[in-house]
């Protein structure tokens, strides 16, 4: 967004006095309801007043598009929809080997991770999927406004919530800015004994935590990622470290 406003103010600047003067009034008293809003009327203003032409038009679009393909994600409000169902559901997709668990596969089953994988010595990976996105920290607008680039300089922080490292072998962190999406594979353990892991969250729950993901720590965790193509690998290396005496 910051790309977008930053090319749209350089048009305004370009346009006569009276042109842009017109038009920063304008804005100034204009009401936004969606889909019309400050963007669109720039852009169809600048379009009338042939400053840009069509083309010009369906290269800004484009542009847009490809820096923004990861937007619709902001635009899931519920919580529960973002982690449980989108999140979820996207891992489901990258690592179709991964099985949602249940009673009949395992007996003591109460919903406290997500998935399974199944081991080739007969043994089951308990998998735990969390799931956050990247948004300027300052900012009280809606998160799809306020959603951040990969490349944004602007401080965030992405909060994994109710993290209950007894309940697991493996963490998957799934981090969605705009553009981009990171994944992140951890042995309980190592989240556990992470120090920027705060135990504690609620009052009286036992066992569960949260990790806080900044600006400025995000390079600690750098040894964790996976592209989508390594997730299974990497889940059985981390439940490897997680078994391991070490």
């Amino acid at each position: 967004m910051e790309i977008l406003k930053k090319k749209l103010e350089k048009m305004i600047a370009s346009l006569s006095k009276q042109d842009g003067d017109g038009l920063k009034t304008r804005l100034e008293n204009l009401i936004s309801v969606y889909p019309f809003n400050e963007y669109e009327y720039i852009i169809s203003s600048m379009l009338g007043l042939k400053k840009i032409t069509l083309d010009d038009y369906l290269e800004i679009r484009d542009e847009y598009i490809a820096r923004n393909m990861y937007l619709y994600i902001f635009e899931i409000s519920a919580p529960r929809g973002f982690g449980e169902q989108w999140a979820q559901g996207h891992l489901k997709e990258l690592a179709p080997e991964l099985i949602k668990p249940t009673k009949k596969l395992e007996q003591n089953y109460s919903g406290e991770y997500d998935f399974l994988y199944p081991m080739p010595n007969g043994k089951m990976i308990k998998i735990e999927v969390k799931a956050s996105r990247a948004v300027d920290f300052d900012s009280q607008e809606p998160l799809y406004v306020k959603a951040l680039a990969w490349e944004s300089k602007m401080p965030f922080d992405m909060n994994f919530q109710q993290v209950k490292p007894k309940c697991c072998d493996v963490f998957v962190w799934v981090g969605v800015w705009r553009d981009t999406i990171k994944y992140w594979v951890l042995a309980s353990k190592e989240v556990e004994k992470n120090k920027y892991y705060s135990k504690g969250q609620h009052r009286g729950n036992t066992g569960e935590g949260q990790l806080h993901v900044k600006q400025d720590n995000i390079k600690e965790f750098v040894k964790y990622e996976a592209k989508p193509k390594e997730l299974i690998e990497k889940i059985v290396a981390a439940y490897k470290r997680q078994h391991s005496k070490k």
